[in-house]
């Protein structure tokens, strides 16, 4: 036994053992390696697969989705000459505000403005004729009617600012840090057209609608001629200030010579500090919009708890 346990045949073990354990780890950073590169292989060949499927059924819904109800709701607006709203320049920012880029939204839009009053008059009027209960006087069922009408008119119109409302706070949310991110590629020497790219990459699961409006815009200054005019759809398509500011900053950066990274840095911290402006008005408002449900909730049940041992008590002696 001690002619086995030798210092020779520990050093042999140690060293055969170092040896396993080495190659172990070698073989497994690159099984590791290898699998990792297959599965981004992977990964890429599924994302083309899934465009390429995406693609397909795009060209295959444009073939077969019926236009002939958008040529009718077309041709009806210009026959009661409303053709104008259709093709105006603010209902266009305002389909692309609310994120509704279909050619045919303006047409849908302006057809619902003008058929919405309409059925909801009609519905109204058969509700009060066919049912008993719902009988009005003259003079109220003709200004339930009118009141159904400028409803039905507005409620168009409601839809589309509300759709815009929560696209421009999510917008507002995080083009803050899509800012910073878009001033760390332009100062790591990225043009602005590839750090558009890069940002719209990067936040595409985070804020898909800044993503998309940002993918636009690099399309649009890899394709249009006039640089200005991509920056200044920009703004359109989204309708914030912070997006025209950036805007503006870009064209004089252009216009002018000045450094982009510079003029993106001095913006990305006003925007930082309009947030932080916002966060402290919201904090500042905060005890006056608790004032009304510690009055209806916290003070009843505190009177309760200090008053109601002395009310049963009082009770109780009275009774005795």
């Amino acid at each position: 036994m001690n002619e086995i346990v030798t210092l020779e045949n520990i050093v042999v073990v140690l060293a055969a053992l170092g040896s396993f354990v080495t190659i172990l780890g070698i073989g497994i950073s690159l099984v590791s390696r290898d699998q990792l590169a297959s599965r981004m292989k992977a990964v890429a060949a599924r994302r083309e697969e899934l465009s390429r499927q995406q693609k397909a059924k795009f060209q295959q819904s444009m073939r077969l989705q019926p236009k002939a109800h958008v040529g009718a709701m077309r041709s009806f607006l210009e026959k009661i000459k409303l053709e104008n709203l259709i093709g105006s320049k603010e209902t266009r920012n305002r389909m692309a505000q609310a994120g509704w880029r279909s050619p045919s939204a303006p047409v849908t839009f302006a057809f619902m403005r003008v058929a919405t009053p309409v059925i909801l008059f009609i519905a109204v009027l058969l509700l009060t004729s066919g049912v008993k209960k719902l009988e009005f006087s003259f003079p109220t069922l003709v200004l339930v009617l009118i009141m159904t009408a400028a409803i039905g008119f507005y409620l168009p119109s409601l839809i589309v600012s509300n759709a815009i409302q929560k696209r421009q706070q999510l917008l507002t949310r995080f083009f803050p840090d899509a800012l910073d991110l878009l001033v760390i590629c332009v100062e790591a020497g990225l043009s602005v057209e590839a750090a558009f790219g890069r940002v719209a990459d990067e936040i595409a699961e985070s804020c898909p609608p800044l993503a998309e409006e940002l993918g636009l815009t690099t399309a649009e200054l890899a394709f249009l001629g006039d640089r200005r005019q991509a920056f200044e759809n920009l703004s359109d398509r989204t309708g914030l200030g912070s997006t025209k500011s950036l805007a503006t900053s870009l064209i004089q950066a252009e216009k002018y010579g000045t450094p982009v990274a510079l003029a993106l840095r001095v913006l990305s911290q006003e925007n930082r500090d309009a947030r932080m402006a916002t966060a402290e008005k919201k904090a500042g408002a905060l005890p006056a919009q608790l004032t009304v449900p510690m009055i209806l909730f916290f003070l009843p049940v505190l009177f309760i708890v200090i008053i109601g041992p002395a009310v049963i008590q009082a009770m109780q002696q009275f009774k005795g």
